[in-house]
């Protein structure tokens, strides 16, 4: 059975520690900044700037009014840690086998351009990044909102989670893309990373998993398995 830090919990829903009423504006500011500069910078640069800047975007703001303090989101995953990132890859991978083939029986487009987009392995060791990042920001805002509020621990996470995946979901909606298929597939699809990040509250964790999951279905794609 897999262990886990019990001692380790999320940060600033609690005032552990406290974020700035400036720091959260400025966060949350940087979502929206950080998604626009990715799919535009690149289109003067390339992927790997474009998601270099993607991810600088988010990160040094979390840092700077984290007071730098790292630890708070990432740490050196244990054994347990990824194993649990590996089977979550797993489980990703046989929740698309099973949903894909679904949807485009329906007659739903599962995919839009944008993930068929053939970007380079290195690329995506930074997009992997900011789009953890993309998720964890609004999630210990909400978190820390309906906390605040409730007091309830376990309603506040289930409730923000929920609203998370419904945000990711909808930020790779598309023309020509049906709301379902991004909810099913990039929303709830999602879960599977964003349960790692519950579980073990280690980012680099969750990040590993998103970054197996997304290197394979590329891999995948430039052999030809998979269409692009």
């Amino acid at each position: 059975m897999l262990s886990f830090d019990e001692n380790r919990d999320f940060p600033y829903y609690d005032e552990n520690p406290k974020m700035s009423r400036i720091g959260w504006i400025i966060l949350l500011i940087s979502v929206p900044v950080a998604l626009f500069s990715f799919r535009h910078v690149g289109f003067y640069t390339n992927d790997f700037v474009s998601s270099i800047v993607f991810l600088l975007i988010l990160i040094i703001p979390l840092l700077y009014f984290s007071n730098w303090d790292y630890s708070l989101f990432f740490r050196k995953p244990t054994k347990d840690e990824l194993i649990l990132a590996v089977v979550m890859f797993l489980a990703f991978f046989i929740y698309s086998l099973i949903m894909t083939p679904l949807l485009d029986a329906s007659g739903l487009a599962s995919t839009g351009s944008g993930d068929a987009e053939i970007i380079s392995i290195i690329s995506l060791l930074f997009s992997m990044m900011a789009e953890e990042l993309v998720k964890f920001i609004p999630l210990m805002f909400l978190l820390r909102v309906l906390f605040k509020y409730t007091s309830n621990r376990r309603m506040s996470i289930v409730v923000s989670s929920a609203i998370t995946l419904v945000f990711f979901a909808l930020i790779h909606l598309e023309p020509g893309v049906s709301l379902l298929s991004v909810l099913l597939i990039q929303g709830l699809g999602s879960l599977f990373h964003l349960y790692v990040y519950l579980k073990t509250k280690n980012l680099f964790a969750s990040y590993l998993s998103h970054l197996m999951t997304d290197a394979f279905v590329l891999i995948m794609a430039m052999l030809g398995i998979f269409g692009a």
